[in-house]
């Protein structure tokens, strides 16, 4: 496939089937830009340590919701580009598609980021991103041995995660 100047990209990735399994990769944010969990499945490409991807990711998420805010035509009130805004302010977006994934996004009131790639055909993704959410809520969230705040570490919720994931 050739691009404007002529130069070569990569062709599409094949057409997902029926048997799921078409994450790439999971981020969970708080609300500070801490990423408390990452997780790979189909990411056979690894350009940028970890620290760099997590603040890549963040930053992307961080100027995709002041872009959508600030171009929000039913909003009258325009608020500056790169001002923080609170959990259900401004206009959200839910997902964006490129020719070799699909970033679906769901943000909580309270602040939890849940970021999943996947691949670029893979439709609607909010019912799962809302499962995903409920997970961590219940092994996460309910467990007494977790301090907000700090990486997740329960194998009971990796678990349950990797078994919903197959099915995306």
């Amino acid at each position: 496939m050739q691009f404007f100047g002529g130069s070569e990209i990569s062709p599409s990735p094949p057409v997902p089937t029926g048997s799921g399994n078409h994450a790439h990769m999971m981020y969970v944010f708080n609300r500070n830009g801490v990423c408390l969990l990452y997780r790979e499945w189909n990411r056979p490409l690894r350009t940028l340590n970890a620290q760099q991807d997590h603040k890549l990711m963040f930053g992307l998420l961080f100027s995709l919701k002041s872009f959508t805010a600030k171009m929000d035509p039913t909003s009258v009130e325009k608020m500056n580009l790169g001002v923080p805004q609170l959990p259900g302010q401004g206009c959200s977006f839910h997902s964006f598609r490129t020719n070799s994934y699909k970033l679906s996004f769901m943000e909580t009131p309270s602040g939890i980021k849940i970021i999943l790639v996947t691949h670029p055909k893979t439709g609607d993704l909010r019912e799962s991103l809302k499962h995903i959410y409920n997970l961590y809520v219940e092994y996460v969230v309910k467990n007494p041995l977790y301090s907000p705040g700090t990486p997740i570490r329960c194998e009971l919720f990796n678990t349950a995660l990797d078994q919903y994931v197959k099915t995306v």
